[in-house]
């Protein structure tokens, strides 16, 4: 883990990685169809020799850890960005600046933390769209279970990659969790925010404020159901970028029920196949509380990847989005 000099941001170096399934683009790689093969699928049931001894699993009743009859499967990353602590590890904070005004321009220190991953599906599929409603369900309930586990050690941050051109290593449906020992820049500022609107408004919550403008409104709403409101972001980041949020605003995702969210976020992925043709390329992402934020509220993000981040976005950290979320609401709809 290391500290960039010029922004203060963290980067994880971990060369490791480069040597999975997978890990490099060719020039002038197309994105393709992937098709599973079961035989060398890691992910496939009755191969579960292939990946490390599993740490969690939804089972059949009776079915033994680490052989078929799994629902969904968790195992540690077999090429981790995040490695567990060692006992006596420094826990503490990266810091750039010493006494008496000594700099040190590389700060850096092993990235302790963990890095999971959580197999939907034992079915050879390649997309949560893919997924019944069940199935979905379960996965979701699965991977709140791995978040609350994963706050002892740090931030946790949940992610799905559909797709080589959303940095899918394997087309197999699977999630992974990161759990990082530091709050992400952007989660801070997201903090900050909450916080901010929280003592303006004396108690109200930024979120929950913002999902009642976006339904009375209407121009941008997706869906609705009882318990979340799916719509098109004001400042969407890219085409048919959607936001999950719950009707009633809690910090973490982890706490609600297990299959909560569920119905809404398949009814999302059948209009995102729809509208942007079958299963784009796709990154989703939760958002939950860290742990000293009381005025948050979780939600998930879609971004299918229709459109390549340039230079303006690696570059400045503007986004250009060529389709209006209005637009894409409307498409959705």
């Amino acid at each position: 883990m290391r500290i960039d000099p010029l922004s203060g941001l963290h980067v994880l170096i971990a060369h490791s990685r480069a040597s999975r399934p997978g890990a490099w683009l060719t020039p002038g790689e197309r994105d393709d169809e992937e098709r599973l093969d079961t035989a060398s699928d890691p992910f496939a049931e009755g191969n579960e020799q292939l990946t490390p001894p599993e740490i969690d699993a939804d089972r059949v009743s009776g079915s033994a850890p680490n052989q078929p009859g799994w629902r969904v499967r968790v195992v540690p990353n077999k090429f981790p960005a995040l490695t567990a602590p060692v006992a006596d590890a420094d826990a503490s904070p990266l810091e750039e600046f010493g006494g008496r005004g000594e700099v040190d321009l590389f700060v850096s220190r092993p990235a302790f933390g963990a890095h999971e991953v959580i197999i939907n599906s034992p079915r050879p599929v390649t997309s949560l769209a893919d997924l019944s409603r069940d199935e979905l369900a379960r996965a979701l309930t699965v991977w709140r279970r791995r978040i609350r586990a994963g706050r002892a050690l740090g931030y946790p941050h949940l992610i799905v990659n559909e797709g080589r051109a959303a940095g899918a290593s394997l087309p197999h449906t699977h999630a992974q969790l990161y759990v990082l020992p530091f709050v992400p820049a952007q989660v801070a500022r997201e903090r900050e925010r909450f916080t901010a609107y929280f003592e303006r408004t004396q108690g109200r919550n930024l979120l929950a404020d913002l999902v009642q403008q976006e339904v009375r409104n209407g121009e941008r709403l997706v869906a609705v159901d009882d318990e979340c409101v799916a719509f098109c972001p004001f400042a969407a980041r890219a085409p048919f970028h959607v936001v999950i949020a719950p009707r009633r605003p809690r910090p973490r995702f982890e706490d609600e029920d297990g299959p909560f969210a569920a119905n809404l976020l398949a009814e999302v992925l059948d209009r995102l196949g729809s509208a942007c043709g079958d299963k784009p390329p796709l990154n989703l992402f939760v958002r939950t509380a860290p742990d000293d934020a009381t005025a948050f509220c979780w939600r998930l993000e879609l971004l299918p990847r229709l459109a390549q981040p340039a230079g303006l976005e690696l570059g400045a950290g503007v986004h250009c989005c060529p389709l209006a979320p209005e637009q894409a609401a409307r498409l959705l709809r």
